[in-house]
């Protein structure tokens, strides 16, 4: 799951890549907030957010659902619901480059994509989780500036990446990171799985107190 960025699209193997349907919330937000106060009821950008509410309101409905009912009550409600909106934005006539015109062609040619979070039911429809998770990381990028070189980079890509993988599995980073290196070296490379953040065969000397294996 994953922003508009063409990158993600061009990803090859057994992936199916999946549309955030909060972007497409915050595009039209955009457009209703850069209208006057007096134009803002009522308008197309009103309309659009009206769409989005609507599909998360559903999905609040469906939080403790398991995985098969919530694909059932999405596949009854939520993809006809979602389908209107693709349509409504197909008929709404506006110029291209204003911030409407940006949202519903983004929700337009976005659609491929949006559309597969209906494919399954253990998939969401945004990705604010993962956004919220990497964005102490993207704010400090900022500060550091640049790497010195390109191996530099890759192995800081990767340490974030690990990093930020332990604590979103409720594992302690250094402790892991400690594990990690002392048990690859006895590891065969057809065996990595199980050092993997989501392991269950992770030692408990990682996991955060009260955390104990799924």
């Amino acid at each position: 799951m994953c922003d508009g960025y063409d990158g993600y699209h061009d990803l090859r193997g057994n992936i199916t890549v999946v549309g955030c349907f909060a972007h497409v919330r915050r595009k039209f937000h955009e457009a209703f907030k850069g209208l006057p106060k007096e134009a803002q009821k009522d308008s197309n950008a009103e309309v659009g957010m009206w769409y989005c509410n609507a599909l998360f309101a559903l999905e609040r409905k469906y939080t403790e659902y398991p995985a098969e009912k919530r694909y059932g009550k999405r596949i009854d409600y939520s993809l006809p619901l979602a389908e209107d909106f693709l349509l409504w934005a197909k008929s709404v006539d506006v110029l291209p480059k204003t911030l409407l015109g940006k949202a519903l062609n983004y929700l337009i040619t976005q659609w491929a994509y949006l559309k597969n979070v209906y494919l399954d039911g253990r998939l969401e429809l945004s990705n604010n989780r993962a956004e919220r998770s990497i964005k102490p990381f993207v704010i400090h990028r900022k500060a550091w500036l640049f790497a010195n070189t390109v191996n530099g980079a890759k192995s800081s890509a990767v340490i974030y990446s690990l990093v930020e993988s332990a604590k979103e599995n409720h594992l302690r980073p250094f402790e892991y990171l400690v594990w990690l290196l002392e048990t690859i070296p006895n590891t065969s490379t057809g065996s990595l799985d199980y050092l993997l953040p989501f392991s269950p065969e992770v030692s408990d000397f990682c996991r955060m107190p009260h955390i104990s294996k799924k």
